[in-house]
């Protein structure tokens, strides 16, 4: 009887360690929580307002004008040509549509710039051109460097060109025109974050100003008017852009998911 007892005994703790076991192996292993809050990635938006200054290198690239002689126009070329550097200021105001692309509407005012040139009748001649450059740009922004973000840039539009009075050495003093003209930039560039919402901006432009009239007919009938074959510009610039929502863009990285720690039976 006392080895029947023993024997059930054992039988029901062999029974109750296999039972255990099962439990513990059918208990689902924990899985990674995030218990994080979620943080979006903004990306860089709003509307900005831009100023430069600048210094421009000048380039003629040439003038044509008709000689009336016998009273018959004949087509004539300045032999020689050549333009003072200037100075430009000009502002704009544009839009920053995602982190890598923005684009802006500028105005540009050159200041005088002094004209030369030497042409058969007309000997050596001055005058000086001054001009206002409306312009639509657009921009790729080449991905930030710590705090300087590099771009490339493209822009068209128009030039409105005044040119003074051109005088001759030989006393005839031909009009100058007031026209516009179609004008294209391209930049490159690098603008620096000098707080969340302000940036200086350093680049160079190359500008080309189309062809247009240049002076008109000569009280003598000499000629019936001049025309230069537009304006070459390399131009160093340095500035500025507020963005007014600079501060609300800021980037964020969302934290790291963190596990929760394994239940351990026993």
């Amino acid at each position: 009887m006392k080895k029947s007892l023993i024997g059930i005994v054992a039988v029901l703790m062999a029974c109750q360690t296999a039972f255990a076991a099962d439990v513990y192996q059918a208990e689902p292993q924990p899985a990674f929580v995030d218990n994080a809050p979620e943080v979006q990635v903004q990306q860089a938006s709003g509307w900005y307002l831009r100023g430069d200054v600048g210094y421009s290198f000048n380039k003629s690239r040439g003038v044509d004008f008709n000689r009336v002689v016998g009273g018959v126009a004949t087509d004539q070329s300045f032999s020689r040509t050549s333009m003072k550097d200037n100075f430009v200021i000009g502002g704009g105001v544009g839009y920053q549509i995602n982190n890598y692309l923005r684009t802006d509407l500028t105005l540009d005012y050159m200041a005088k710039s002094k004209f030369k040139g030497e042409a058969p009748f007309l000997n050596s001649a001055e005058s000086s051109m001054r001009a206002y450059v409306l312009m639509a740009n657009a921009y790729v922004d080449l991905g930030t460097y710590g705090r300087i973000t590099p771009y490339l840039g493209a822009g068209i539009g128009g030039a409105n060109v005044k040119w003074k009075d051109l005088t001759t050495c030989g006393g005839c003093d031909l009009g100058g025109k007031d026209n516009w003209r179609f004008a294209y930039n391209l930049m490159a560039g690098a603008s620096i974050d000098v707080t969340c919402n302000l940036k200086a901006d350093v680049g160079y432009r190359f500008r080309q100003i189309g062809s247009g009239d240049m002076f008109g007919t000569s009280g003598s009938g000499l000629t019936s008017g001049g025309r230069d074959k537009g304006i070459t510009s390399h131009e160093v610039r340095v500035g500025g852009r507020y963005v007014f929502n600079g501060c609300d863009t800021a980037q964020y990285i969302p934290p790291a998911d963190i596990p929760l720690q394994p239940t351990v039976y026993k």
